[in-house]
């Protein structure tokens, strides 16, 4: 079975964040942060398993979405 660039993005997404996951629940719980921050990442994997860029929207949305990540990733470690 072959696997495209976006499905391999996808689940290396998943599996990176499953082990986030795991490891953010041992030293502290942020329920809401966590929860957000799945959210964002099946946001991200839909925007990427997306086909054309829509006039620039889905490259705009998919940036909109990394920074979220990135903001909510910072909540979690200061909140720890």
């Amino acid at each position: 079975m072959t696997f495209s660039k976006t499905r391999i993005v996808v689940i290396l997404s998943a599996a990176l964040l499953a082990g986030g996951a795991i490891g953010g629940v041992a030293t502290a719980y942020q329920g809401h942060m966590m929860a957000a921050r799945n959210a964002l990442m099946a946001a991200r994997s839909q925007l990427l398993a997306a086909t054309h860029n829509k006039g620039g929207h889905r490259l705009a949305a998919l940036r909109a979405v990394d920074a979220a990540i990135h903001q909510v990733n910072i909540g979690i470690r200061i909140g720890r």
